[in-house]
């Protein structure tokens, strides 16, 4: 038997070696997960369960009868799945457009509206529900024109998005390269200033002429559902953002720069290139969002006046059942909130498994250490 078969190459045992030094010893490894397992038990699974089991103390015919025989719970899960709804598309369009803006393009002011993005975070939701108070109430900037005569800015608004949608849809359709542009696809100014001038007499005629509006009457923002979108919308409004800023900025735009080079224009660019390189990124904001919208409290209870049967969310009518002593009143709709998040955090993780991360690297072999 030769000596070569015998011993172990030095190379091998220098990569064990290395291996048995950069790792802990039993006993730290075993005490550090004991004591995160305790700590996730104690303060995450044994509220979550004990959520669960009081809310079916009495049995599941009354746990049916807390969630849907009591008019006002009821209507505080259907005013809180109108909200999200609501407040979640919003902040899709505005942090697409922000992560874009800000990830493509150099522009004074961009460094300033990076900061401003991350302002939710750091301002207490009371504060960001009393900022509406202050500018939509009763006693605000625009309460006594709201209260007079509310809905006379609407054709205005809507007159104002029309617009903007034609822009945006005028820039999606038209041909990138020059030899495609003829006609009036030379002149995007004038056409865009024409188109909407047109677009927007158009709207404001069609709204005026059939009275949509009413007239003479106060827009309730504060202590009615619009309020409650504005501060639930201002409160999520870093997340979709946030989560696409770095991924665009990873992948670059050489990419987009090529689709357009070969005669793509804006819309197919962005729905053949661009989304399917953010979707992860897009999808896991929206997960993200949706969470933090379903559980606001803070901002939403200082715009909502607590009104029982109106504008009462799920927290909001938790927290209302609590103070009255309906125990199994408050801890059955606390189930539901907790069950939406169990079901979004089901949803984050298989999406973390099925995204490709750049962290999943090849470990190295032992003749390359």
């Amino acid at each position: 038997m030769s000596a070569d078969a015998v011993l172990p190459e030095p190379r091998a045992m220098e990569v064990r070696g290395i291996r048995s030094a950069q790792q802990d010893p039993d006993w730290v490894r075993w005490s550090l997960t004991s004591l995160a397992l305790i700590v996730i038990g104690v303060l995450v699974v044994v509220p979550v369960v004990n959520i669960f089991v009081e809310a079916l103390s009495e049995g599941a015919g009354a746990y049916w009868r807390n969630l849907f025989g009591d008019p006002d719970t009821r209507q505080s899960i259907v005013l809180t799945l109108t909200v999200v709804p609501f407040a979640l598309a919003a902040n899709l369009l505005f942090g697409v457009a922000a992560a874009w803006a800000i990830a493509r393009f150099e522009f004074p002011g961009r460094t300033l509206l990076t900061a401003l993005i991350d302002l939710p975070f750091s301002v207490s939701p009371v504060v960001a529900g009393l900022m509406f108070v202050l500018i939509f109430g009763l006693q605000g900037y625009f309460g006594p024109f709201l209260r007079r005569d509310g809905y006379a800015v609407m054709p205005y608004l809507i007159s104002l998005l029309a617009v903007a949608a034609f822009i945006l849809l005028f820039f999606a359709i038209r041909p990138v390269t020059p030899k495609a542009r003829r006609g009036f696809w030379n002149r995007p100014g004038l056409l865009t200033l024409v188109g909407s001038v047109v677009v927007f007499g158009l709207v404001f005629f069609l709204q005026e002429y059939f009275e949509i509006w009413p007239r003479n009457q106060s827009l309730k923002i504060i202590f009615a559902t619009p309020g409650l979108i504005l501060a639930t919308a201002f409160v999520t409004l870093p997340f979709i953002a946030r989560e696409l800023i770095p991924i665009m900025e990873a992948v670059g735009p050489d990419e987009e720069l090529a689709a357009v080079s070969l005669g793509a224009s804006g819309w197919q660019m962005f729905w053949h290139v661009t989304a399917p390189n953010i979707k992860w990124g897009l999808v896991y904001g929206i997960i993200l969002c949706n969470a933090r919208a379903m559980g606001e409290f803070g901002a939403v209870y200082v715009v909502s006046g607590h009104i029982a049967g109106q504008t009462d969310t799920m927290p909001l009518r938790i927290e209302k059942l609590f103070q009255e002593y309906n125990l199994p009143g408050s801890f059955a709709v606390a189930s539901v909130l907790t069950l939406l998040a169990i079901l979004t955090l089901i949803a984050k993780i298989k999406l973390e498994r099925k995204a490709p991360s750049a962290a999943r690297l090849p470990e190295p072999k032992a003749n390359e250490a």
